[in-house]
């Protein structure tokens, strides 16, 4: 055991038998999510059309850790735990002292972190009686998790995937059917919002606010039917956890301390539940770890997002957060970055930016692909266009290291491969991939119409 390992793997026993809410530990408390209509804080009553009761009490929780159900233990040692690997080659390929790890998330079944949660919400809603699920996706990762959960628990799943990765992405398409899953493009003609989207703009590529709406709008309309979501929400974060609680364990048989953590941002689920623990240490233990979320510069929602109460819909069907957000009608440009395409994000992770307690950067589509490519030909793994995010910031806190000759411990959330994604990496290596920085001007118009709270 030690430094000269290349990859730690934990014993089935040693995967974390608790979830870790990070909730407990902040000094200061929530913004309580308010009613989209009266803007009045939520109670358990307002959630239960579209969330079973036991997700309802983890969504508010403040107790500090939260028991993992055997069954659903089970179900995640199907995949878990998941090995923690040292970059070597891509540390030679930088000439760096610093040491560099990757969590791989992408070699769960559905290719990404998102089964983590979609198992456990599966297992609530089927101990609840749910019998169909409605959800939304956007590059496919949530989307795909949850078509494999669903199988797992006999649960039908309707998802309404976002038009433009529908488009761009119709392996993912094809994996979510296989598991039994019926897919739509959204906005679709299957919801009253998604055929009034398309009435004014038949076009439209749609988000995953729109997209959010159209499978809670399905959800209400339906007895048999619950919603569920990949991200955002602080159960969600609960269930991620196990990332980094997992890592905290390999970095040990490692014999090392991280000095740096990073995960790409969207929602906030990777990276939240990846960081989350070691947040959690650093205010309850007096550790000292940088912890930085990488966001796309075209969806920079916490870099120049707002923090403010939004909706999570661009429909406004959904209860107000306190969140940073760029506006819930924003409309992201089309990159290949799916399951970053989103408004706002998490509360938790919100929270944690808000109390300094952790850093935010954007990053370019093609800087982000450069530093894909590099990890790609170093490390053999093909990351997905979301991961390739945590890659670059990781890659630059590693030349900082170069440059000043400090040997610090670098570890980033790999959150998921990109095996579906090989027409991004076409227009990347054929020069057609381009950079797009979401104009400060529409970012302030979006602002412009967040609800008065």
């Amino acid at each position: 055991m030690g430094k000269n390992m290349r990859k730690a793997i934990l014993a089935e026993k040693d995967m974390p038998a608790q979830w870790y809410n990070i909730a407990a530990d902040f000094k200061t408390p929530l913004s309580p999510p308010l009613h989209p209509v009266t803007h009045q804080p939520l109670g358990p009553a307002d959630l239960a059309p579209i969330f079973p009761l036991e997700i309802i009490k983890q969504e508010v929780s403040t107790e500090r850790y939260i028991e993992i159900p055997e069954e659903v233990q089970d179900k995640l040692k199907l995949y878990r735990p998941i090995p923690l690997f040292r970059a070597v080659e891509l540390e030679k390929a930088l000439d760096t002292p610093a040491h560099i790890y990757y969590k791989h998330e992408g070699l769960s079944p559905s290719g990404s972190h998102k089964s983590n949660t979609a198992i456990a919400q599966a297992y609530y809603n089927k101990k609840e009686g749910t019998r169909r699920i409605a959800t939304e996706t956007g590059a496919g990762q949530w989307g795909s998790a949850l078509c494999l959960a669903g199988t797992m628990f006999g649960i039908e799943i309707k998802v309404y995937m976002v038009k433009v990765s529908y488009n761009q992405k119709p392996l993912r398409r094809l994996l979510m059917e296989t598991w039994g899953g019926k897919v739509v493009a959204s906005p679709s003609p299957d919801t009253e919002y998604g055929r009034a989207v398309l009435a004014r703009d038949p076009d439209c590529e749609g988000s995953l606010g729109m997209a959010i709406s159209e499978a809670v709008e399905d959800a209400m309309q339906r007895e048999d039917t619950k919603y569920a979501l990949g991200s955002v929400l602080n159960h969600v974060i609960l269930h991620q956890t196990i990332i980094g609680l997992e890592t905290q364990k390999q970095l040990e048989m490692f014999g090392e301390k991280a000095d740096i953590v990073i995960a790409c941002h969207g929602g906030g689920s990777n990276f939240g539940g990846f960081a989350a623990p070691f947040v959690g240490d650093n205010l309850r233990k007096g550790a000292r770890t940088k912890c930085i979320a990488i966001e796309p510069f075209s969806c920079p929602s916490l870099t120049k997002g707002r923090l403010a109460y939004d909706f999570g819909d661009t429909a406004g069907m959904v209860p107000l957060v306190m969140m940073h957000t760029l506006g819930h009608d924003y409309m992201p440009p089309g990159i290949h970055a799916g399951g970053l395409r989103y408004h706002g994000a998490a509360p938790l992770v919100s929270h944690m930016l808000q109390e300094n307690l952790i850093e935010a950067r954007a990053v370019h589509q093609k800087a982000s692909f450069d530093a894909a490519v590099l990890f790609a030909k170093s490390e053999g793994f093909l990351p997905a266009p979301e991961s390739s995010h945590a890659i670059r910031g990781a890659i630059d806190e590693a030349l900082k290291c170069q440059k000043s000759g400090e040997k610090k411990t670098i570890v980033f959330n790999l959150t998921g491969h990109g095996y579906f994604d090989m027409a991004a990496y076409e227009k990347y290596l054929s020069g057609q991939l381009e950079d797009y920085e979401y104009p400060a001007e529409a970012i302030h118009q979006s602002l412009s119409k967040l609800p008065q709270v």
